[in-house]
């Protein structure tokens, strides 16, 4: 994308960043403190039906009306078409205003002409008046002539006007029609319009800065196609937040969280840790990991299993394999560097980390040949982003801590999309000093990571939270069931449940996977079923009833005896029609 003509302040435009779609936006004067990226020019837009905002190379942009039905015609997201919307919803708002405002000054306009053509009617009068009384009053009192002249003179028409005005003519003139009808709207209407929100979408309250934003250094010359004086909804995002990247915020249960305030904006200004990082894993979650990783500029180095690979049936899979050995290629197409082993990476890089798919992974992945543990010296930081249970992660912080080593779990909630967007939650407990060191690859890879304490406490707030949404995903499967057997429209089902407090993303995307018969895994089925047995385990080692999540788990079980393993986790919704 290039810009073909100038841009600023104001404007509608087409953004692209990274290997993202074209997105609809508005230019905005950034925060005070937020520094402009170093290098070609960029300016700083508001994306539509989203909370994103970042700096774009202005050869990433492109206006907004001239190539509307090129951008539309390329892309038929449901939230790309949503965005659309709104930029249509806020330019019928501001031609509204525009509108409004128009007719207000003609209101004025008109109002000022009818006063002035009264004014002179009642200096008329007046002046017909005065000069008939002083007329009487002469021929009565016979004044000398150089009196008498001096008193017509001030009695003329001019000093009559004069009078009148003094005194008001509205007094005794009828007000002019155009300004009787006119009614100025009050600030309470103004404010009313003002703040009806563009759909899914808010910009922040204007400032100074914006109103001065013509002489803002940044801006290319141009024309300004829109206002900015309308305030709507405050966004829930603080510009404050972004201007320090981190906002870090101590509990009263003593856990501290690095929130990245708005991920593309944040990790569009990025100042990436200097030091090397590896990363062991490349998965529904990796991938997406690795990618973000990169994006922002850090130095990657990536491993992935790929021999020795077996199917469910037992044989050799050379087609899995191959696909494996593409990951990597792609990334180190994309400026990622290649580790042969474990060892090797951890060996070669200052911050390793992994994820992978439950504890016997993460325990070979340390422990065995060619492992983590063989390339650990002092100093040397490993992070473990799997989610396992908390005796696990316990045993690989000592190992790791007993060759010197520095170790912190951060297991991450979210699903293959958010791991593609870098909108994962991050949840992190051990050594303190690495979670701040890993604080430009959390903002990277999530919208918000928080600390949680000792090592231990990230493994069991993870599986209550992945306990949580496999019971919720349970029990969606058995209401669209449900609802079928008893002869219900499941569409239906979904409308009224969209419309209700239940209302979620989550729960939109699962029950649309179960409408399309659409089982592409985003969460895979085996790994919810896992999850749900280390919660059950977890609540038993503390004595603690699980009797929900203990149903859900046989009903993923029965899933994955129907061999539902490898699809996502929405295809428990078979265990129930089978």
């Amino acid at each position: 994308m290039a810009a073909t003509v100038s841009l600023r302040q104001g404007d509608l435009v087409w953004g692209k960043l990274g290997r993202y779609p074209p997105w609809p936006g508005k230019i905005v004067n950034p925060p005070k403190d937020l520094k402009k990226p170093r290098g070609k020019k960029c300016l700083f837009v508001k994306f539509f039906g989203t909370e994103d905002h970042a700096w774009i190379k202005v050869e990433q942009l492109k206006p907004y009306h001239p190539h509307k039905e090129e951008m539309i015609k390329a892309n038929k997201g449901k939230r790309f078409q949503q965005a659309v919307d709104a930029v249509e919803e806020y330019l019928k708002k501001v031609k509204a205003k525009q509108e409004q405002n128009s007719s207000d000054d003609k209101g004025k306009k008109e109002g000022k002409k009818e006063g002035k053509k009264e004014g002179k009617k009642e200096g008329k009068k007046e002046g017909k008046k005065e000069g008939k009384k002083e007329g009487k009053k002469e021929g009565k009192s016979k004044k000398p002539a150089g009196e008498k002249k001096r008193k017509a003179s001030d009695s003329g028409p001019g000093s009559a006007i004069k009078k009148s005005r003094e005194q008001s003519p509205r007094k005794r003139g009828r007000p002019p029609k155009e300004e009787k009808g006119t009614i100025s709207p009050q600030p309470s209407s103004l404010k009313k319009l003002a703040m009806k929100t563009v759909s899914r979408f808010s910009w922040p309250p204007p400032t100074s800065e914006e109103d001065s934003a013509g002489d803002s250094s940044w801006l290319l010359h141009g024309h300004r196609t829109l206002g900015t004086e309308m305030v709507l909804k405050k966004p829930s995002v603080t510009y404050q937040a972004i201007s320090k990247r981190l906002k870090v915020s101590e509990e009263d249960t003593g856990s501290t969280s690095i929130q990245a305030a708005d991920s593309t904006a944040i990790n569009g200004n990025i100042t990436p840790t200097d030091k090397k990082i590896g990363f062991l894993g490349l998965g529904l979650m990796g991938s997406g990991i690795v990618s973000n990783l990169l994006k922002k500029g850090h130095t990657v180095t990536v491993w992935n299993r790929t021999a020795e690979k077996n199917t469910s049936g037992g044989i050799y899979s050379e087609v899995w394999d191959q696909d494996e050995n593409n990951k990597c290629d792609l990334f180190v197409q994309e400026g990622a560097h290649l580790g042969r082993t474990p060892a090797e990476v951890v060996s070669t890089c200052d911050i390793t980390f992994a994820c992978v798919a439950d504890p016997k992974a993460a325990k070979d992945l340390v422990l065995g040949p060619s492992g983590v543990l063989q390339g650990i010296r002092p100093g040397k930081c490993y992070v473990d982003m799997s989610t396992v249970d908390p005796e696990t992660v316990a045993e690989l912080a000592q190992v790791i801590v007993s060759r010197g080593g520095r170790f912190l779990e951060a297991p991450v909630a979210g699903n293959q999309q958010l791991s593609n967007d870098g909108m994962l939650i991050i949840l992190a407990a051990g050594d303190q000093g690495v979670y701040e060191d890993c604080s430009s690859c959390f903002q990277a890879m999530g919208k918000t990571s928080f600390f949680l304490g000792e090592v231990g406490n990230a493994a069991r707030m993870m599986l209550i939270i992945n306990m949580v949404q496999g019971s919720f995903m349970a029990t969606i499967a058995e209401g669209m069931t449900l609802a079928q057997v008893t002869g219900q429209s499941q569409q239906t089902l979904l409308d009224i449940l969209i419309q209700s407090q239940l209302s979620s993303i989550f729960l939109d995307q699962k029950c649309q996977n179960i409408l399309q018969g659409n089982f592409k895994p985003d969460f895979y089925l085996k790994y919810i079923q896992k999850d749900l047995r280390l919660a059950i385990a977890l609540g038993d080692s503390v004595n603690h009833p699980t009797p929900m999540a203990a149903a859900a788990n046989e009903v993923y079980k029965r899933a994955k005896a129907l061999d539902q393993s490898d699809n996502d986790m929405s295809a428990v919704y078979r265990a129930y029609i089978h």
